[in-house]
């Protein structure tokens, strides 16, 4: 798989301290987009899964989880499935950015894809619209872009948009 690069600590892309992998190539090319570098699906590193797999382990400090943003994660979708599976052997959760929506996911018939989706706890889906842009957002850069409760999603069998857990320390995490 390709990869545009890999940040160990991040508290911006997702709930808690994350391991953020970047996904090289991207078919969206929004406009404005904040990692134009990502769209060449030529460009970046190669990795194997189980080179990724194994720098996960190897990173000691806790994590709440890894997200997959981009580029476009389901470009690469059945790689990034199999690190999400590693991810949550380290008890960590699954967040995965993307340019599609939700419902255009659910309609593939690709087996990656539906990995991916089974892998994350949170989906933040759509193309990221300049016009819409509002940085008071949580976790994504503009309004038409949903934070999806996957968990939520899978048992309901349509979209559950993500509250964030309370900060009462007796309410349970994710």
């Amino acid at each position: 798989m390709r990869l545009s690069g890999i940040t160990q600590e991040s508290f911006v892309d997702g709930p808690g301290l994350r391991y953020v992998i970047f996904a090289q190539g991207c078919p969206h090319r929004c406009p404005h987009c904040q990692n134009p570098e990502t769209w060449d699906a030529n460009a970046g590193k190669e990795f194997s899964v189980k080179q990724v797999s194994r720098m996960l382990r190897q990173h000691r400090k806790p994590k709440r989880g890894i997200t997959f943003s981009g580029g476009e994660p389901f470009a690469q979708a059945g790689e990034l499935a199999e690190i999400a599976m590693a991810a949550r052997q380290l008890g960590w959760d699954v967040v995965t950015y993307t340019g599609f929506t939700y419902e255009q996911l659910i309609e593939s018939n690709d087996s990656g894809i539906m990995a991916l989706l089974s892998a994350s706890d949170i989906l933040i889906d759509g193309k990221y619209v300049h016009e819409l842009r509002a940085l008071s957002l949580q976790f994504r850069g503009s309004s038409n872009q949903r934070v999806i409760d996957m968990v939520e999603a899978r048992k309901e069998g349509c979209v559950v948009l993500w509250k964030e857990p309370s900060a009462d320390p007796l309410s349970s995490s994710m």
